[in-house]
C-alpha cells in the first residue's frame, strides 16, 4: 500500500471549519410619521432615530409642500433610509403608524396610487440595501415624537413657531395689569406638578399628552394603578 507523503504539522487543520460569523449589527430603530393639512394639502415628515441603546441620534423634519397623507409618509420612510445608509446604518426597523405604507412595504397590500408607486419602489431598492430591514406598525401613541416633528415642518413652513401663541398670550395679560398691581413670583419658586396620563406597554412608559420638555431634564414619576374598563 502506498505511503501518504507527510504534511507538515497543523497544515489544513482548520481547512473545513466554518468561518467565523461576523458580528451581528445593532439594529436602529426610526420612528416615522407623516402629516398633510387638507389631503392634499400643506404636507411635511417626521423621524426620529435611536441607536441599538434606544438614544437618540438624529431628529429629521422638512415641508414637502402640498401632498396627500400617504405620500408624506414615504418621504419620512426614504429619509429615515437614506440617512440610516449614508451614516453606515447596517440593520435599521421602521416603526410606523400608517397601515398603508406598512402592508404595502410588507406585500400584503398592492400599490395602486400613480403617486405612491414610485416611492414605494424606490423605498423597496433601499430597503434591500441593509443587512437587516424590518417595518412594523404601532399605534399612534407611540409616534408622537415623529408626529410632532412633522407639524412643527407645517408650522414654521406656515410662518408659525412653537409656543408663539402661548407668548403672545402671556404679552397680553401684561400689558394689562398695572406694574403697581402685578406680583412679581420669587425667581427661586417651582412650578407646581403636573399630572399626565400614560400607558404602559412593551416596557415603555409612553406620554397621552404632549409635553414640551427641555432635553437632559428629570422629572418625579408616581404610578397609580387604574382598574381596566369592563
Amino acid at each position: 500500500m502506498p505511503r501518504r507523503p507527510p504534511t507538515p504539522r497543523g497544515k489544513d487543520l482548520f481547512a473545513d471549519a466554518p468561518a467565523e460569523p461576523k458580528p451581528a449589527a445593532a439594529t436602529h430603530r426610526a420612528n416615522i410619521d407623516g402629516g398633510s393639512r387638507g389631503n392634499p394639502g400643506p404636507a411635511a415628515y417626521g423621524v426620529v432615530i435611536r441607536d441599538g441603546r434606544g438614544e437618540i441620534v438624529a431628529k429629521l423634519k422638512k415641508y414637502i409642500g402640498r401632498m396627500t397623507n400617504n405620500v408624506a409618509e414615504y418621504y419620512g420612510l426614504i429619509a429615515a433610509m437614506d440617512y440610516a445608509q449614508s451614516h453606515g446604518i447596517r440593520a435599521l426597523r421602521i416603526e410606523s403608524d400608517s397601515e398603508l405604507l406598512v402592508k404595502q412595504m410588507r406585500g400584503l397590500y398592492k400599490v395602486k396610487s400613480e403617486d405612491l408607486r414610485p416611492l414605494f419602489e424606490r423605498a423597496q431598492k433601499m430597503a434591500k440595501g441593509f443587512e437587516s430591514f424590518r417595518i412594523e406598525h404601532v399605534y399612534r401613541e407611540q409616534n408622537r415624537e415623529a408626529d410632532a416633528l412633522a407639524n412643527e415642518a407645517m408650522d414654521e413652513a406656515d410662518g408659525k413657531t412653537p409656543g408663539a401663541a402661548a407668548t403672545k398670550k402671556t404679552e397680553a395679560a401684561s400689558s394689562k395689569t398695572s406694574p403697581l398691581s402685578a406680583k412679581t413670583e420669587p425667581a427661586s419658586s417651582k412650578p407646581e406638578p403636573r399630572k399626565i396620563q400614560a400607558r404602559f406597554r412593551g416596557g415603555v412608559l409612553y406620554l397621552l399628552e404632549d409635553v414640551e420638555l427641555p432635553d437632559g431634564v428629570v422629572v418625579d414619576v408616581s404610578i397609580h394603578l387604574r382598574p381596566k374598563p369592563v
